[in-house]
């Protein structure tokens, strides 16, 4: 399990290397573009991927254009997220993604639907809403502000659920794992720093060192949460369902900690709940 733990741990570095952005004057787009670079060659590099496998005709482009469009513009949306709502709330969120591309296995993978996964999905409904409310948004805070503290964290519950809806029809396409992850970080590099060139010439952050940097770690620690994933998986080939819990359940659980104890996030005890909430719906669905 250490596996897991590890990959839990990196996945929340993520977040906080988000959120210690603004702080430390890193450009979270040239950041996220930079991640790509790394990622993708860590992934040449340490999961050696057989790009020959493209060439079939069976391989589904479109859906690997899809998630190189999507991934660096949700990963924006998850930086914006963890800016204006926190670490718990957009952690959460990313996990509860599930809510969106388990219905779509029912619907276009041909997986039935069980009574746990069925309690899940209604325990994650009541655990956004839980985590989303805000009894008495402050006067002196913008509207905009306001609304931006839910609407970003529904973005990026919307778009990582479609991210995995695509990745399930890569998989299911039988392209091997680390080749499409190759794809997938080969195609998000140039719309990454499309993005960011396009910012920059707004009027945005210039190219920096400090930026680069900032995107090394990024793509390190993202990397690391795909690696030792992967390897929490092949060390227990016979309980993926206990991976995948315990890797979810595990992120909820050590943000929520981190963004309350570490960043001083405030949360109300509706919030709290539902935290719990979430944890207790990923586990149903594990279930399935």
């Amino acid at each position: 399990m250490i596996d897991v733990f590890l990959a839990i741990a990196c996945s929340v570095l993520v977040s906080a290397l988000l959120k210690l952005a603004r702080r430390f004057e890193v450009d979270v787009g040239q950041a996220i573009a930079w991640n790509y670079a790394v990622a993708s060659v860590l992934v040449a590099l340490m999961l050696q991927p057989d790009v020959a496998a493209l060439h079939d005709v069976a391989v589904p482009w479109l859906a690997l254009i899809g998630l190189g469009l999507l991934l660096p513009t949700i990963f924006l949306a998850l930086g914006a997220s963890v800016r204006h709502a926190g670490i718990v709330r957009s952690d959460a969120a990313q996990r509860l993604s599930l809510l969106l591309s388990l219905p779509a296995a029912f619907v276009f993978f041909g997986e039935s639907l069980r009574p746990a996964a069925a309690v899940g999905i209604v325990l994650g409904l009541l655990a956004l809403a839980a985590m989303l409310w805000r009894t008495s948004p402050s006067p002196a805070t913008p509207a905009a502000a306001n609304a931006a503290r839910w609407l970003y964290p529904l973005l990026v519950l919307a778009g990582f659920g479609v991210i995995d809806i695509l990745f399930k029809r890569v998989a299911q396409a039988g392209v091997p794992l680390a080749t499409s992850l190759q794809a997938m970080f080969a195609l998000a590099l140039p719309v990454a720093f499309a993005l960011a060139l396009w910012r920059r010439c707004r009027g945005g952050a210039r190219f920096t060192a400090r930026n680069l940097l900032g995107g090394v770690l990024l793509g390190l620690f993202n990397f690391g949460n795909i690696l030792f994933y992967l390897r929490g998986h092949r060390a227990l080939p016979q309980h993926p369902a206990l991976v995948f819990a315990s890797m979810n359940i595990g992120v909820v659980a050590l943000g929520a900690l981190v963004g309350v104890l570490l960043f001083r996030e405030r949360l109300s005890r509706l919030n709290l709940a539902g935290v719990l909430l979430a944890a207790l719906a990923i586990g149903c669905i594990a279930r399935v």
